[in-house]
């Protein structure tokens, strides 16, 4: 049986960095496990999907040959994470990007950096009411992640289909303030990321993180109506530690064990095109 903890945690806003911090426990020894002590487990907070479901492949496969006590947190928000790092509540965390995480860590003065890069999971489109984004009618509701990094990423691929234009030099912070054409007179629901697949229903469409959509049984290589290219993508997910922590023997066994030829194989297997290694 896994020995994985899930956790429900309730909407956060992304820039609230005190939220959830209970949900990833405070007693010393989880505290000790977790940060200075390299003897225990390192405990990895992730997304379910497809984070959790990488770790664990690595835990019940690849971890005891390799000398490593894996242990799993799941998260199903993309603040909790980065502030259980922080605190030393869990030793690493795995389930963001580059961009989001410079956003985190200058709003929230957090000190969380990257150890290794494993996989990009393409935003998409999606809809339950048209089959094309050329299908879309004028005054269409789009449902974007609402924290910033995402928000942009989301516009940047609805710039890319022709659907709408961004200012020149619209960057990891763009909004809707920043179109500069918007021929279908689109309008857009900003939503917390992990609430745009329950939107399906009630918008003509909406831009979903690869996670959450595979959570909601949707198959982003073939259920999006548009996709992100993987060619030069900045948005890959990585294993991530507080800063001081990257030499943790634990973090450097883990993040071996996270680009090998068996985890690139699982992924390719197991995910069919909707996560892409990135080594």
């Amino acid at each position: 049986m896994r020995n994985t903890a899930k956790f429900t945690t309730a909407v956060l806003a992304a820039g609230a960095l005190t939220l959830g911090l209970t949900a990833c426990g405070s007693d010393k020894a989880s505290t000790s496990a977790a940060g200075s002590d390299t003897s225990g487990p390192l405990i990895v907070a992730a997304s379910p999907t497809p984070h959790a479901e990488i770790l664990n492949f690595v835990k019940d496969n690849l971890a005891k040959k390799a000398g490593l006590d894996l242990e799993v947190k799941e998260f199903t928000d993309y603040v909790t994470p980065n502030t259980a790092t922080e605190d030393g509540s869990v030793g690493a965390n795995y389930f963001q990007n580059q961009p989001y995480l410079d956003d985190f860590n200058k709003k929230n003065g957090t000190h969380i950096v990257p150890v290794v890069t494993v996989h990009l999971e393409p935003l998409g489109l999606y809809s339950h009411k048209v089959k094309s984004a050329d299908a879309l009618k004028s005054g269409a509701t789009i449902a974007v992640p609402n924290d910033s990094v995402n928000e942009a990423r989301a516009l940047k691929l609805l710039a890319a289909n022709g659907l709408i234009t961004l200012k020149a030099g619209a960057g990891n912070e763009a909004t809707p303030a920043d179109i500069t054409a918007n021929p279908k007179k689109l309008e857009f629901k900003e939503l917390e990321a992990a609430q745009t697949p329950r939107s399906l229903d009630d918008v003509d469409a909406a831009v979903i993180n690869g996670n959450y959509a595979i959570e909601a049984d949707l198959k982003p290589a073939s259920d999006a109506l548009v996709l992100e290219s993987a060619k030069n993508n900045p948005y890959g997910n990585f294993l991530a530690v507080k800063k001081g922590n990257e030499s943790d023997p634990r973090v450097k066994k883990l993040a071996k064990l996270l680009t090998s030829p068996e985890v690139k194989k699982f992924i390719a297997d197991k995910y069919a095109g909707s996560v892409i290694a990135s080594f």
